[in-house]
């Protein structure tokens, strides 16, 4: 007897116990604000990138597309890639650059992790305007088939920009045997100053220029000659791509190249001259692209 009433008693003691806690349990969370950790958000950056790096004379935008491989940004090579800095007189080379970003888009496996590839498409909006009649990116089908498209290579101040560079700048030009408007001084120009700018603030280890037409791959030097890594540069892209290496162009004298520039500053670069001013020749600069990839892997 006095066995079950100590059972009882304890079963009783428990239920007590139980309801006390949880009445304490419930007390402590109305005056307790409980913390609950949020979730991370990992925001996944956007490839490419797209940047407004400046505007022309008549206010067009230069834009650069930034592919990144995914690596360590402090490990990153940088290489630069820019077309249409003749404009519409070479309009083949916007074209080639454009090709290339939607390669790199469909296939951005091929940018080594280690690697970030800018391209700038059009260097000289105002040039191509001239030539397309069309603002950013054109087709095959917009290109007159006919007709005089050399006023299509200067700016809208009819500046050369390919002689409005700050290595051996001067008030004369020239392009063929003819003379043509370097602009007030080097960097008088807002495309160039666009250039530049974005060089000097992301420090490129090596860069290539697209052009026209004169079938050939070549370095740069302004005052203290070609780089060493300029020359292996222009090897490793010319050999992939099928074009004859050149050192030096030295068919008529420059003053003020964006490539020598570059040069001044202790950045390779390199002049890819497609075969004509109606070619894209994309296959094989795309050996030479995959190529130097690789050199920089």
């Amino acid at each position: 007897m006095r066995d079950n009433f100590a059972k009882i008693l304890v079963s009783i003691l428990i239920a007590v116990s139980a309801l006390a806690l949880g009445f304490f349990t419930i007390s402590l969370l109305q005056h307790k604000k409980v913390v609950v950790p949020a979730p991370v958000v990992v925001e996944q950056k956007q490839n490419p990138e797209r940047k407004i790096i400046g505007y022309s004379v008549e206010k067009r935008t230069i834009e650069a597309y930034v592919y990144n491989g995914g690596g360590l940004a402090s490990a990153m090579k940088k290489i630069l890639f820019v077309g249409g800095i003749h404009g519409g007189y070479e309009w083949n080379s916007v074209v080639l650059a454009y090709d290339l970003m939607d390669y790199l888009r469909a296939n951005p496996d091929v940018i080594p992790a280690n690697l970030e590839v800018t391209v700038i498409p059009n260097a000289n909006p105002d040039g191509v305007f001239k030539i397309i009649g069309k603002e950013g990116r054109f087709n095959l089908t917009d290109v007159p088939a006919i007709g005089d498209q050399s006023p299509g290579r200067f700016n809208a101040h009819n500046v050369d920009l390919n002689r409005n560079f700050d290595c051996n700048w001067s008030v004369k030009g020239m392009w063929q045997g003819k003379s043509v408007g370097t602009g007030t001084a080097a960097f008088s120009e807002p495309e160039s100053q666009a250039l530049r700018d974005y060089i000097l603030a992301n420090k490129p280890d090596v860069a290539v220029f697209y052009h026209s037409a004169a079938n050939a791959v070549y370095g740069s030097q302004c005052k203290n000659g070609i780089l060493p890594e300029t020359t292996k540069v222009l090897n490793v892209y010319a050999k992939a791509a099928g074009y004859k290496a050149v050192p030096v162009f030295d068919a008529y004298k420059v003053n003020g190249a964006s490539e020598d520039w570059l040069a001044s500053q202790n950045i390779p670069a390199i002049t890819v001259e497609l075969a004509s001013h109606k070619t894209v020749e994309w296959e094989k600069n795309l050996l030479g692209i995959r190529a130097l990839l690789e050199f920089y892997k």
